[in-house]
């Protein structure tokens, strides 16, 4: 008697599903007339756009969000939001630690998987640490956020404030003020620090949080060198990210001193604050402060390196990732230095670490590379607007270039399949 075998998904195959699942469920729900302003349901195609760029919190959408949705629709939304930003995986594991419910080996090892991490101890304590961590940031920013926005919508401002802090933090860029994203807000000091600090607490990823604490907990008063105590992965987060960001605005302020459509007719601080923003956005954040059609070819360069690098790991931003970028560039000089081992602040890469970071930076390439072309086929698209849509679409980060809304069917059903692949492709 022949047994039969019995059929059972790899974690990697139940992670890539929980996102697929959750698109479906959230295109159904945001197909109903009920999540519609009009009451009218709208073309399911734009629901599944609208539920795909939320889960992989992208911020591509090809209706505006503020004007299109109900309230209920903004709140499925939001959920969405939420879930992609911490996972599915993460959602559930908290759902079993709220009920009491034992971690089994499984469910250890998809959490070790979602979060791409190196030992299965202490997972319930991480994923307790993540949501909490999660949950006071998001409350921290909608609360600033009122300051500006309840005085100015009333008492629709506080539900403004809470969906656009939960989006800042996942790195959506999904944003229910206004259909033009944040560019009336461009000068306001305290919008543009409260959306850049969620957006970079968001892409530094979790680890980076909690090894920033415990060594801020260890070092006495009298011992401030805490970035010498940090691990290799937060020193490498840290200098990367804050390294192109301020790289990134240096360079948006030169290329759009002048320009009139940008920053050009803005005072110099006005100038300063747009160009950080500018830079700060694009680690797959979303949010745009100035319109991204009227960027010089130059600053629109910058902008696609930057958002091909996005964030950092075990974050909410994506992107090939600052830690895989710095593997890759230290690996490259130590090759040109005909050095057999890569190092970085004194220690040595691991091979198995440069083989990881050439397989995604591969995979985002070919990626981008097919999306672009399949984008071109398929539309009037220019060369400069289809690989600005691809790279935020690959990176899940959400600027456009006025693309998105003007795409066929085959250009959504592009751009959808390159959000999905795009978040999921790293883990």
């Amino acid at each position: 008697m022949v047994r039969k075998r019995k059929f059972k998904l790899s974690t990697t195959q139940v992670i890539l599903l929980s996102f697929l699942v959750t698109i479906l469920l959230g295109s159904v729900l945001l197909a109903l007339p009920i999540s519609s302003s009009s009451n009218e349901a709208v073309p399911y195609l734009d629901a599944l756009f609208m539920a795909t760029t939320s889960t992989c919190v992208t911020g591509l959408v090809t209706l505006p969000t503020v004007t299109t949705w109900s309230v209920f629709g903004q709140a499925v939304i939001l959920i969405l939001i939420q879930i992609g930003g911490l996972g599915v995986i993460t959602i559930m594991s908290g759902l079993m630690i709220l009920l009491n419910k034992k971690m089994g080996i499984g469910d250890r090892l998809l959490i070790q998987d979602a979060f791409n991490l190196n030992t299965m101890s202490g997972l319930a304590s991480f994923v307790k640490n993540v949501l909490l961590g999660t949950l006071i940031i998001e409350g921290i920013g909608a609360i600033l956020y009122m300051l500006v926005l309840v005085p100015e919508f009333g008492a629709r401002g506080i539900w403004i404030s809470i969906f656009n802090s939960v989006s800042a933090f996942c790195n959506a860029g999904i944003d229910i003020i206004a259909e033009n994203s944040l560019c009336g807000y461009a000068t306001s000091p305290l919008i543009n620090a409260v959306t850049s600090a969620l957006i970079i607490l968001g892409g530094l990823g979790y680890i980076v949080w909690w090894d920033v604490l415990r060594v801020v907990k260890k070092c006495s008063k009298k011992n401030h060198r805490i970035f010498r105590h940090l691990t290799l992965h937060s020193k490498i987060a840290i200098t990367v990210t804050f390294g192109l960001i301020l790289a990134g605005a240096i360079l948006i302020f030169i290329f759009e001193y002048d320009n009139p459509k940008t920053i050009g007719e803005l005072s110099l601080f006005d100038k300063i604050q747009a160009s950080f923003f500018q830079s700060i956005t694009t680690r797959t954040a979303g949010f745009a402060s100035v319109p991204q059609e009227n960027l010089t070819n130059a600053s629109a360069a910058v902008s696609i390196i930057l958002m091909m690098i996005g964030g950092s790991p075990v974050g909410t931003a994506g992107g090939i990732k600052t830690v895989t970028v710095a593997v890759l560039v230290c690996s490259s000089f130590a090759t040109i230095r005909n050095k057999s081992n890569a190092t970085m602040f004194g220690r040595r890469v691991s091979e198995e670490s440069v083989k990881k970071a050439i397989a995604v930076a591969v995979a985002f390439i070919t990626i981008c590379a097919t999306s672009t072309l399949l984008l071109m086929a398929t539309s009037n698209a220019s060369f400069l607007d289809a690989v600005y849509e691809t790279v935020s679409a690959t990176a899940t980060v959400g600027l456009s270039r006025n693309l998105t809304s003007t795409l066929n069917t085959f250009g959504k059903l592009i751009i959808i399949v390159t959000m999905y692949f795009g978040r999921v492709g790293p883990i």
